[in-house]
C-alpha cells in the first residue's frame, strides 16, 4: 500500500510577495499563523501546506511530506535505500515529521499522525 503526500512547504524570501502570486495564480487562500503563512488550496481531494521565511539558507525551497506509520522505521529504511537522515523526529501538537534526503539529493518530508 502506497503512503499519501499529506502537505507541503514552500520556502520563500518575501513570505506577502510570495503569498499574493500564489494568491493570484491558483486562487489559494493564506492565514498568517505565527511564523509561517498556512495555505489552503480549496480543493476537496488536494492537500494543504504552509509558506515560511526561514531568514537563513535555504531561502528558496518546496517540499512535499508523506504520512508514514513510524518515523524511525522509515528513516531506517531510507539509509538502507541510500538516503540519508537530514532532521531527526520532531515532534509538533499533531504528530511529528522528520526530513530525508534521497540518493540524489532531493529532500523529502515525513510526516506521522499523532496516536
Amino acid at each position: 500500500m502506497g503512503r499519501p503526500v499529506v502537505h507541503f512547504e514552500i520556502g520563500c524570501k518575501d513570505k506577502a510577495k510570495t503569498a499574493e502570486f500564489y494568491r493570484n495564480l491558483f486562487g489559494w487562500t493564506m492565514q498568517e499563523m505565527g511564523p509561517a503563512t498556512m495555505v489552503a488550496t480549496g480543493a476537496d481531494s488536494g492537500i494543504q501546506g504552509r509558506m515560511s521565511s526561514l531568514g537563513h539558507e535555504p531561502h528558496n525551497y518546496t517540499i512535499f511530506y508523506v504520512q508514514v506509520d513510524n518515523l524511525e522505521i522509515c528513516l531506517k529504511e531510507a539509509e538502507s535505500l541510500g538516503g540519508k537522515t537530514l532532521v531527526p523526529p520532531v515532534s509538533i501538537p499533531t504528530g511529528r515529521f522528520a526530513g530525508l534526503a534521497d540518493p540524489e539529493g532531493n529532500t523529502v518530508g515525513l510526516f506521522e499522525i499523532k496516536a
